[in-house]
């Protein structure tokens, strides 16, 4: 580890070093590999724990981790890309790009007609909420995915409700930047447009069978009697492998590399040298777009321990921490504009950018949302503290 930069309290990333530790010894999760940064300068950058407790295989800062929805990140910026370089517009209508999402039935027509990409990237495109429109085995076929994601009604008003998707607008924004951009797959637009460009050399689209003895495996630790089971989160190492194409859940990961990512956009798009977005695009992008409306997926989990429920403080594509105080995976303290996203009981990152403070947390053994929620606000909360 390098000397501690001076903007950055060398006894509170102690105190986030020790807390996690705590955790993995008290069972709750396995491991973790953290980063802090400020100003682009690394404070801590460790492995903690276990990467498989049960084999006895230590945490490593090579490990590759499957960052579940911490994807939908890499695909909201290759949508803003897109409109950066004038093929899309947030008004430009799905049907625009994919024709055939209206289905086979002209009757169910009238509102998938309205649906378009500000409604995908804000969650608010009134969408079925599923992450399975296919069975397990052929989530990993893109274009299998979008035929049945077409065949399916809208039940919500576009532009109307905040709920959370799993799965489906991502892939429809993952299918439509791939057309507008003219790549033949979707794995070959983000390994070109941003994986290379980025030296985000440990990240990939499905895991590589070159890979597997980086691979953290997946583990669950999921109370009995829950809405998901652990079985139905484990079985994505068996899903997402090499030559599967998920825009919404399909990546693996390092926590440099997603450090390399947060990193380009606290910069404003630019990362040695290399502008993968303007920083117009940003600022809008990590702006406030569903005002007060809560997000009905966390709204139900926070009614179901007792919390307050927060407004859902979405960007375009973004998380945000906003105004308040509630539950929030980004902390007490973080400035309002701090930005990021996470995935399934187990990754997140976020940038504060009033304090220029970079957090990512790439943990071994998923956790239950709840339980996960209220750890990353503790840890997050921990890290902001870190800024001197």
């Amino acid at each position: 580890m390098s000397t501690t930069p001076a903007s950055l309290d060398q006894a509170a990333l102690d105190r986030l070093r020790r807390s996690i530790t705590n955790d993995i010894e008290a069972g709750n999760y396995d491991g973790a590999v953290i980063a802090v940064a400020r100003h682009g300068e690394i404070g801590l950058h460790e492995a903690i724990g276990f990467a498989d407790r049960s084999s006895g295989r230590t945490s490593s800062l090579d490990d590759v981790f499957w960052i579940f929805s911490m994807t939908k990140a890499f695909t909201n910026i290759l949508v803003l890309q897109a409109i950066d370089r004038g093929q899309l517009d947030l008004t430009t209508r799905v049907v625009d790009v994919i024709p055939e999402f209206v289905g086979r039935d002209p009757f169910r027509a009238a509102k998938k007609d309205r649906v378009n990409i500000g409604h995908l990237l804000t969650h608010r495109a009134g969408l079925v909420v599923t992450p399975t429109p296919l069975p397990y085995s052929e989530l990993g076929n893109l274009e299998a995915t979008i035929d049945a994601i077409c065949q399916l009604d809208v039940v919500g008003e576009p532009g109307g409700t905040f709920n959370y998707s799993p799965t489906l607008n991502h892939a429809l924004l993952g299918e439509v930047v791939r057309r507008v951009s003219g790549y033949s797959s979707y794995s070959e637009l983000l390994t070109k447009e941003l994986f290379e460009p980025l030296k985000m050399h440990s990240t990939a689209l499905g895991a590589p069978k070159a890979w597997t003895d980086r691979m953290v495996p997946i583990k669950a630790y999921f109370p009995p009697g829950g809405w998901l089971k652990s079985s139905d989160i484990e079985i994505m190492q068996d899903i997402v492998v090499e030559g599967t194409e998920m825009p919404w859940v399909g990546a693996v990961s390092t926590a440099g590399d997603v450090l390399r990512f947060a990193e380009m956009i606290r910069r404003g798009g630019e990362l040695d040298g290399v502008r993968i977005l303007s920083p117009g695009i940003l600022d809008l992008a990590t702006t406030l777009q569903t005002g007060t409306a809560p997000n009905d997926l966390y709204a139900m989990l926070c009614q179901a321990r007792g919390w307050d429920v927060p407004p859902g403080n979405f960007g375009l594509g973004f998380a945000l921490r906003g105004e308040g105080v509630y539950p929030t995976f980004f902390g007490a303290a973080a400035s309002p504009r701090t930005h990021g996203n996470y995935g399934a009981g187990s990754t997140l990152f976020w940038v504060d950018p009033e304090r220029n403070l970079t957090f990512v947390c790439l943990t071994a053994g998923v956790m239950e949302e709840g339980d996960n929620l209220a750890r990353f606000q503790r840890l997050s909360t921990m890290a902001t503290a870190t800024a001197l």
